[in-house]
């Protein structure tokens, strides 16, 4: 079999065509499909130097009916002894939440949840919580105050 040789401009054309297409940026997704917020977008509440931060997904954890928040708990902060009038559901996103139960507050005593946790706090059942040395985020749903 005889071959022959290829040009300069056909060997760049050969190349050029097995490049892959130029990269293009993704289409947004459809508005009347889904909606999404980008972390740094979210509406954070609250002051880090007393407590920890809200971020309300859906519901209104004020009022009857279910709830999901976003909380993030500043590190070196724990509530203290509290309890809630419903079931809370509570997932542990990022960080080490620390738990503790009863009506003496002992943070020594807490045990550490990491993140991928699932927790439930019953209804009117003492207990505290929060971070100690980093950030912790917790997706917690619920019901609110009837």
């Amino acid at each position: 079999m005889n071959m022959l040789p290829i040009g300069p401009l056909a060997a760049l054309s050969l190349a050029l065509l097995a490049l892959p297409a130029a990269a293009q940026a993704p289409a947004p997704p459809d508005p009347r499909v889904l909606a999404y917020t980008l972390p740094d977008k979210l509406d954070w509440q609250g002051d880090p130097k007393v407590g920890p931060l809200v971020h309300v997904l859906w519901g209104d954890p004020d009022k009857p009916g279910p709830y999901a928040i976003l909380v993030r708990w500043p590190p070196h902060q724990m509530s203290r002894p509290h309890t809630h009038p419903n079931d809370r559901h509570v997932t542990v996103i990022s960080g080490t939440w620390w738990v503790g139960t009863g009506a003496t507050y002992a943070p020594q005593t807490t045990v550490p949840l990491p993140a991928g946790t699932v927790v439930t706090h019953f209804a009117h059942q003492l207990h505290y919580d929060g971070a100690k040395d980093d950030w912790v985020t917790l997706e917690i749903a619920g019901e609110g105050p009837q």
